[in-house]
């Protein structure tokens, strides 16, 4: 479990955080600025909850010492004034966030989670050679010996250390963050920020203010300024993901900061400058959107300066085996079953001969779910899914009126049952799986409503187009004449 180090000197705000945290981290407490260095210094903590007003030293000055320790552990302030001078001035030097007191629940637990990720994506080394075949959980999903893929670690190795911009490109599920993070470690930038956003996953205004910060009452809800992720980074690396779905306005803002270096926040008449280093990414045919008007042709030439193109999975079958092994690994190790053996014969040849249209992404839920379902020691093809194995019809992207749709879900009475299989197994991912049945049976309710129209489904769901293609592809839903699921 990630590890949360809180330092505070009150006493109220240590309880709420251990009693409000302590379901997604370990926290560790501490009352003063000493004692909070010194135990950062013995132990090996994921983020850092910090109070800008100790007894014995300002949080600011804390904080340059938690920097110096380790650069990549994500701070974040918590302050009595919401606009406190120390606060900004910490963003501007690259905290990750502050929190106003009294701190209330979901926002403090949401942001935390957010800080333990960003702590995972720039710390984990990835490993980007091919000699590692699983095991080292630091290799995840960029693991290959195939062709395809030694030509993406040579890319890398070529580019990381030329302080140019570049655009990673592949389908949804290929690993580009893991190439995008491989950049940054591999860069002369590695021992500074390293920020994600995915532009698919904020409405255009809100992923403006993310970007570029805010001043206080630049619209409604803006009760403070607000330090945005390219002043945050000043010095790292930006990883812009889902590039194609950045709105027109955000796209000429962002193209003046490739070009100068300098933006202003969102109400704001003052220049500022910066130094960061765009590494983006998109799924998306983005001469056909400059084509269609709904792209610059200019911010596309600025982003394409060097491009990494990323095989999907069924490109490079061959690659299969290596990431089964290491998943196996993992999952065998995640959900305590220690007794399994692996896959029989038969199991490896069907997922060796899949075409994976979810990529790395879809192999790793299926090798994760086996591992759940199975009670034997090895696992047979009776465990996985019938798109897999063949016993059904696979649900294709070509229009047919001779295949029904799956039976619909019915969340009321499916998942109860769900919720008790995963206690009978003593699973310790219930609420993610559970929100996951759930997101994909809304999602499918209102896709089949619109009838596969998706600008009206995002606009019912309340989400992004971009987030809800992200959806479609984590899903396999298949959009025909009717609406479809692969199971």
């Amino acid at each position: 479990m990630p590890s949360l180090l809180v330092i505070d000197d009150d006493r109220a705000i240590l309880a709420l955080a251990e009693k409000t945290l302590s379901p997604i981290a370990d926290i560790t407490t501490c009352a003063s600025a000493a004692d909070g260095l010194a135990e950062l210094r013995r132990g090996s903590y994921d983020a850092v909850l910090l109070d800008i007003q100790l007894p014995d030293q300002n949080g600011l000055a804390v904080y340059c010492e938690i920097r110096e320790h380790d650069r990549r552990i994500p701070v974040i302030f918590m302050t009595v004034e919401a606009a406190s001078n120390t606060a900004i001035e910490a963003m501007q030097l690259g905290a990750f966030d502050y929190i106003a007191k009294p701190l209330h629940v979901e926002p403090l637990r949401d942001l935390v989670e957010k800080a333990i990720e960003q702590r995972q994506i720039s710390s984990v080394p990835v490993a980007i050679s091919a000699d590692d075949e699983g095991g080292d959980q630091a290799a995840e999903l960029f693991i290959g010996r195939s062709p395809a893929m030694l030509d993406v670690f040579k890319a890398i190795g070529k580019v990381a250390k030329q302080d140019v911009p570049i655009l990673i490109r592949g389908e949804s599920g290929t690993g580009k963050e893991l190439v995008a993070r491989a950049l940054f470690q591999y860069s002369h930038r590695s021992e500074e920020t390293f920020l994600a956003v995915n532009c698919a996953a904020l409405p255009d205004n809100l992923l403006e203010s993310e970007l570029f910060g805010h001043e206080k009452g630049a619209f409604t809800g803006a009760e403070s300024r607000r330090i945005g992720k390219f002043e945050q980074c000043n010095g790292g690396t930006l990883f812009l993901d889902e590039i194609g779905d950045m709105a027109p306005a955000v796209q000429a803002k962002v193209l003046r900061v490739l070009q100068e270096q300098r933006f202003e926040r969102v109400g704001g008449n003052k220049e500022l400058t910066t130094d960061v280093r765009i590494i983006a990414a998109t799924n998306r045919p983005l001469e056909q959107m400059v084509q269609d008007g709904e792209y610059r042709e200019d911010l596309l030439y600025r982003l394409n300066g060097v491009t990494i193109e990323l095989p999907p999975l069924r490109d490079r079958l061959s690659d299969v085996p290596s990431l089964i092994r290491f998943f196996l690994a993992q999952a065998k190790k995640e959900f305590n079953k220690p007794d399994l053996e692996g896959l029989s014969p038969e199991a490896v040849e069907l997922l060796t001969a899949y075409d994976w249209p979810g990529n790395v992404r879809q192999l790793r839920a299926v090798i994760r779910r086996c591992v759940l379902d199975t009670v034997m020691p090895v696992i047979t093809p009776d465990t996985l899914p019938a798109a897999i194995t063949g016993t059904v019809s696979r649900v294709t992207k070509t229009p047919s009126h001779d295949v029904a749709p799956p039976e619909e879900p019915t969340a009321g009475t499916q998942l109860p049952q769900l919720v008790q299989r995963l206690l009978d197994e003593r699973s310790t991912n219930i609420y993610a799986e559970a929100m996951e049945y759930m997101e994909r049976f809304v999602i499918l309710k209102v896709l089949q409503t619109t009838d596969g129209n998706q600008s009206q489904a995002a606009e019912m769901l309340g989400i992004t187009r971009g987030k809800l293609r992200d959806r479609i592809n984590s899903y396999n839903i298949v959009l025909k004449s009717d609406v479809l699921v692969e199971e």
